[in-house]
């Protein structure tokens, strides 16, 4: 069982045509099931008011659907969002009587400049969709541990707590103790769900909910990652190689207030260094960040800026 998640962007309720609605909050999920192949669509519901939806969108993503009736600051947001976080896979889906040649010249020197243009049809969107998600391999096989993303967590009559989630890489097994991160409590995997159906094992790229014991839903927060891999760090500072946008028009200075994205984390951050050597769009960042990042060494997180007016995401930073 393979599953590829697609952030859907532009027009809200657009995914609700290919598939049944799932989990809603800021950010809402549906699902698409033929046989042993699933499909995750994500919309960020309260988009473009507030920033952070279309980021954990994104970041869930393998890909993306852009469809668009009108080209708005919002449409060059989308495509500096997809940008940054290197979607390489995309669809384009036009309507109102918009024409490609509209939209190619405005694309031009990002991901999306590859995006394929596809019928507004959300039948054969379905199958299109789920077709991939048959070609696409598993991530069985991977004997790294598990690091799982946490975007929802409750508590279940009956059960306990239950986490809903994504396995960014690796393999996680049913009664596996994990650590629960930031911080130093612990959980076991009650039971492991993909699509709704009982597994004993899930792998990267897969969509899961879980069943923990020894925690409390209170306990945890959206962002919070479960893993036993000690490649994990968490830290209130971070620093690394940034990368600015081309549309971003100057420097960042030591104080500024910015918000880094990471998988499904989003934290105030301030600058408290800036070193840039010839090219002051590749500056060598140091933040100091409101509460404890966890991450990969090597990751790439978002570099957002809340009161950017219509260009609210500066870049990305490479972590060291």
């Amino acid at each position: 069982m393979a599953n590829i998640d697609i952030a859907i962007l532009g027009q809200p309720g657009y995914a609700k045509e290919m598939g049944k609605a799932g989990t809603a909050s800021d950010i809402t999920f549906f699902n698409l099931k033929r046989g042993d192949d699933t499909v995750t669509l994500i919309e960020p519901t309260r988009y473009p008011e507030r920033l952070a939806p279309l980021f954990y969108a994104v970041s869930l993503s393998d890909a993306a659907m852009l469809v668009i009736n009108e080209i708005t600051p919002s449409f060059g947001e989308m495509v500096v969002m997809l940008d940054v976080m290197g979607i390489q896979k995309g669809y384009i889906i036009l309507q109102n009587y918009l024409d490609p040649s509209q939209i190619v010249p405005l694309v031009q020197g990002t991901v999306v400049a590859n995006y394929e243009f596809l019928e507004d049809n959300a039948i054969e969107l379905r199958e299109r969709l789920l077709n991939e998600a048959s070609a696409k391999e598993s991530g069985e096989g991977d004997a790294r541990e598990g690091v799982v993303f946490v975007d929802h967590h409750f508590n279940v009559k009956g059960i306990g707590t239950v986490v809903l989630g994504s396995v960014e890489r690796g393999t996680i097994r049913k009664h596996d103790i994990l650590n629960v991160l930031p911080g130093q409590k612990t959980a076991q995997i009650r039971s492991i769900q993909k699509h709704d159906d009982d597994c004993d094992e899930a792998y990267g790229g897969d969509r899961v909910g879980l069943a923990l014991k020894n925690i409390d839903a209170e306990e945890l927060d959206r962002g919070y990652v479960l893993t036993r891999s000690k490649e994990v760090v968490t830290s209130e500072t971070i620093r690394g190689k940034a990368q600015l946008v081309r549309y971003w028009q100057e420097p960042l200075r030591e104080g500024m207030v910015l918000h880094v994205g990471h998988w499904m984390q989003f934290v105030p951050a301030r600058v408290e260094s800036v070193h840039a050597e010839g090219d002051w769009r590749t500056p060598v960042l140091s933040l100091s960040l409101e509460k404890e990042l966890v991450y990969l060494p090597g990751d790439r997180a978002v570099l957002h800026y809340l009161d950017g007016g219509k260009l609210r995401i500066a870049g990305f930073i490479r972590i060291e």
